[in-house]
């Protein structure tokens, strides 16, 4: 039995689920420009407010929208399930250059005054939309999630590897940084307190919970036959998983490992949480495809959390 239930992937989708914020009670300081902050370790300078954004990653894309920007973005692209309903009228309105990796050639298509990206793996050192480098010959200046470089090693390719566990504090520099920026930093503070407040109101309620329940977070799989993608321990899903008070049986610094079903049977979990989506990259992006599996998979089927239906969505 699956339960239905809207759980973030990555903690950006946390501030983006924010639906209706209050008025701004305090005034932050204007941005001078000239503005050069510090980017996963390259400088970004702004001579102005952006006026062209182009977002590469669902998170930042809705971070963007959350802090009141959705008319400065032109395109965005990699998304993994629909945008959030209070940004569905706004996000019809830009262009979505790609479901999965815009082309280099769309992104400096729209003539953007910066671009944003969630991850490394599409705009990094070896990225497969472009490098920093080859945007800032143009002139486009590339902001990059600092969830995705803070304490994290991208170089051996893939997800890359944890060596600090995630915390909310990247999401809110990002926030920060991001309104330093496009100088709306009110509305950011007023994001950020707003998040503090309900993270904690969350941790109070579940407080009873205490590590008494363990968890395995599947992302996908690239084929069904083979390992799955799962969420490593010091991710947003771990960190996710701590603050509701349970216990990842993955113990992994990698962002998403492959673990084989019989290592996560041994585990045995108390709950399975299942990736939904709308992308369709791989077949088990497909929830249809993951709850026929579970039901199915000789190791799977016979796992506690399956047969007494605590597998969540």
């Amino acid at each position: 039995m699956f339960h239905s239930g809207r759980l973030p992937v990555r903690a950006g989708f946390l501030a983006a689920a924010l639906a209706v914020l209050p008025a701004a009670t305090a005034n932050a300081a204007e941005t001078v420009y000239p503005l050069t902050i510090k980017s996963c370790g390259h400088d970004i300078t702004f001579k102005q407010p952006p006026a062209r954004a182009v977002s590469v990653g669902q998170s930042t894309t809705e971070v963007l929208y959350l802090l009141g920007l959705a008319d400065k973005v032109v395109g965005t692209a990699l998304w993994i399930g629909p945008v959030l309903a209070d940004y569905e009228e706004a996000n019809s309105r830009v262009e979505r250059l790609a479901d999965n990796d815009p082309s280099f050639e769309a992104v400096v298509g729209k003539r953007p005054d910066l671009v944003t990206t969630q991850f490394q793996w599409q705009i990094g050192p070896e990225g497969v939309v472009g490098t920093p480098a080859q945007f800032a010959e143009l002139g486009i200046p590339v902001y990059t999630s600092p969830a995705d470089c803070v304490g994290k090693d991208n170089s051996g390719g893939g997800d890359g590897v944890r060596k600090t566990g995630f915390t909310m504090d990247l999401i809110y520099q990002e926030i920060r940084d991001l309104a330093q920026i496009f100088n709306v930093q009110d509305r950011g503070e007023e994001v950020v307190n707003d998040l503090k407040k309900r993270e904690e109101a969350a941790r109070a309620k579940i407080a009873s919970a205490n590590g008494k329940l363990s968890a395995v977070f599947w992302f996908s799989s690239a084929e069904l036959d083979i390992d799955p993608y799962v969420a490593g321990r010091n991710g947003a899903p771990g960190y996710i998983m701590s603050a509701l008070g349970l216990k990842n049986v993955i113990e992994s610094d990698e962002e998403w490992p492959t673990v084989g079903w019989e290592t996560i049977a041994k585990a045995n979990p108390s709950v399975i949480v299942a990736g939904k989506m709308d992308r369709r990259r791989f077949p088990a992006d497909d929830i249809a495809v993951k709850q026929k599996f579970l039901a199915t998979d000789p190791v799977a089927s016979i796992m506690p959390a399956v047969k007494e239906g605590h597998v969540f969505e």
